[in-house]
């Protein structure tokens, strides 16, 4: 596990995983939203954003965290593993509003990045049943050399990450 791209639905805990497995693996973590916006929201414009992430996976060893479905394919195509965190709709609504009363709102470093409005919402509430279908027709089409791991909940992810820890010592 070299090139490892992290997807999933806000509030699930793909910044978290990413933290961890930089660590485990000794790889570079970047937070795609850090990479995105500016510190007033303001986005980075497509085009940019898409040579960034070929820049970033041109690179020997990276952990990715982030969504971004309209450049998936640039991670999927480099990765040697894709981690999807397949948290319930509830967990990840738990997830985003935790997250915003732990850290507060705005851009706090270290792959934390709260904006909680109606939008956000929104979207992590129905991202099973809207965005995941897209996500894994991307993974399938794009990512196929890939080993996929699914993590739906956070019991299963510490599992996860514990294993990988243990098979890097």
């Amino acid at each position: 596990m070299r090139k490892v791209a992290i997807v999933g639905c806000g509030g699930s805990g793909k910044s978290h995983v990413a933290r961890e497995l930089s660590t485990i693996l000794d790889a570079p973590v970047t937070h795609l939203d850090a990479a995105f916006y500016d510190d007033e929201w303001n986005a980075l414009p497509m085009d940019k954003f898409t040579e960034l992430q070929r820049e970033l996976v041109a690179q020997p060893r990276w952990v990715i965290d982030g969504n971004y479905n309209s450049t998936l394919q640039v991670r999927l195509k480099a990765c040697d593993t894709v981690v999807l965190m397949d948290a319930s709709p509830l967990a990840a609504l738990y997830g985003i509003f935790s997250r915003q009363i732990r850290h507060g709102a705005g851009h706090k470093g270290n792959g934390v990045h709260n904006r909680i409005h109606w939008g956000v919402i929104k979207y992590v509430a129905t991202y099973r049943r809207k965005m995941r279908p897209r996500v894994m027709a991307k993974i399938e089409e794009f990512g196929a050399r890939a080993d996929v791991v699914l993590l739906a909940n956070r019991r299963q992810t510490r599992r996860w990450l514990q294993k990988v820890a243990a098979e890097q010592s």
